[in-house]
């Protein structure tokens, strides 16, 4: 895709979804998702990370806030399934078609169950990857929850 267009934001413009796009310089060290809450002068619990995690052998994605770990337990619960654990990093990637760090919950290579933590509901706005390190999108979390037809469940731990 031409310019800073990725499969994440074809599919918001393909829906017509509102959204806005910010860039910032991705310098690497810290974590993603807080190099962009510093970079773009955010609150933690708005910008949104993506975790791809395996819940009875089969890939899912929780969506939970940067300033929160996802709370394993709680995603399986969600999809009505038993066990999880993190999934292999070239798992997530192969499936999504993204690369660590740039996995958006939009525009996924291969449509994987979403669950969207609950305090998305809590913002006007949220940010999440738009598909790409240092590209992040900002759009309405019921457009977000639309978009990829996820679930929301209270799925953050913190503390």
């Amino acid at each position: 895709m031409a310019g800073r267009g990725t499969p994440a934001t074809a599919l918001l413009t393909r829906k017509k979804i509102a959204h806005t796009l910010h860039s910032y310089e991705h310098t690497g060290g810290a974590a993603y998702g807080q190099e962009a809450v510093d970079a773009l002068g955010l609150e933690a619990g708005r910008v949104f990370k993506t975790l791809v995690a395996e819940v009875d052998g089969n890939l899912t994605v929780g969506v939970v806030p940067v300033d929160a770990t996802l709370d394993l337990k709680a995603l399986a619960a969600a999809v009505g399934g038993k066990k999880a654990r993190m999934a292999e990093v070239a798992d997530a990637e192969r499936a999504t078609g993204y690369v660590a760090g740039g996995i958006s919950p939009l525009g996924q290579k291969k449509r994987l169950p979403v669950v969207v933590d609950a305090s998305a509901s809590s913002w006007d706005t949220v940010f999440c990857s738009a598909g790409r390190r240092g590209l992040e999108v900002e759009l309405a979390p019921g457009d977000l929850i639309s978009a990829v037809d996820a679930r929301t469940a209270p799925i953050a731990a913190r503390g």
